[in-house]
């Protein structure tokens, strides 16, 4: 709102950053949808509260507002419910996550659920799978993030615990974010991919975070899927200190695409240089994002 009325106020604190990341996920708030409506509508606080309100289908659980002003006081913590009693991933998954910091979480959700999420994007996005030019009236990210097929995915018990796994943490927040379509490259069609990129500052120091991505349809190695480069987080730090361009630069490593199955999580460490790749398949890839963090994590306010 202060940058909306062009006015100054100081650089937020890694607490302001931490505080504004529970208080979206508390709220089941998407960040870009948040900040369009602030910045586009300039509404009050009272009709801000309608908006949140409205978003969260008319009304908050108390349990839930409890949950969340203590997460933002910082005076107590909580165990999510739906952590299920046995673990997801094993030792072995979890050594590969120490060395290639990445890990697929086999069927984290319910098939039916992510058929469930692809109809409600298709219909969306007014495309449909029998129709390949339907397939490119969107950018590869599609503004879809509340629908209930969505949250059926968010939901999921095994992606919570897989998450608590590799967070050595049971107080997790859920985000909000959409989904996204990659088609296949077609003449007069161009990739509509980014390069291989980082979504969190290089500032040093190196800060632990996660990202993912769930594979709603089953998504061969050619078919956009999701890449990365693996172990790269374990010399991200020394590669930064003799890299003149570093995000420039990141587009010559060597990625590699990972396959997967509908219902399939890839959640990978945010230090691995990662993005889509073009899709020569014949179908679109078809994903959902989402990730988890608990009410303590660490935040470099230094962008680079």
């Amino acid at each position: 709102m202060a940058a909306r009325a062009n006015a100054e106020r100081p650089p937020a604190t890694a607490d302001e950053l931490r505080q504004d990341h529970i208080l979206l996920a508390g709220l089941r708030l998407g960040l870009r949808e948040t900040l369009h409506f602030l910045i586009t509508t300039g509404p009050s606080f009272e009709d801000f509260e309608q908006w949140v309100l409205a978003k969260n289908g008319g009304a908050i659980a108390p349990e839930r507002i409890e949950r969340l002003n203590c997460a933002l006081r910082g005076d107590g913590e909580f165990v999510l419910e739906t952590i299920l009693p046995d673990p997801v991933l094993s030792r072995a998954d979890l050594d590969f996550w120490d060395e290639h910091g990445y890990v697929v979480v086999k069927q984290a959700a319910n098939g039916d659920a992510c058929q469930a999420a692809v109809e409600a994007i298709l219909e969306f996005a007014g495309m449909s799978l029998d129709q390949p030019d339907s397939w490119y009236r969107n950018d590869l990210w599609i503004p879809l993030a509340h629908h209930p097929a969505l949250w059926a995915n968010r939901n999921s018990r095994r992606i919570h615990t897989a998450f608590a796994q590799l967070w050595g943490r049971q107080d997790l927040w859920m985000n909000v974010d959409v989904c996204g379509v990659n088609p296949p490259i077609r003449p007069g069609e161009r990739f509509r991919g980014t390069p291989l990129h980082w979504d969190m500052t290089l500032a040093p120091p190196v800060r632990f975070g996660t990202q993912a991505i769930l594979y709603l349809t089953d998504t061969a190695a050619n078919q956009g899927a999701f890449s990365c480069v693996p172990g790269f987080h374990r010399r991200l730090a020394e590669w930064l200190e003799g890299a003149t361009d570093p995000r420039a630069a990141a587009a010559a490593l060597p990625a590699i695409p990972i396959a997967g199955d509908a219902g399939d999580l890839i959640i990978w460490n945010q230090a691995l240089p990662h993005g889509a790749t073009p899709n020569l398949a014949t179908l679109p890839r078809i994903v959902q994002y989402l990730n988890m963090f608990p009410s303590m994590h660490e935040i470099n306010t230094a962008w680079a």
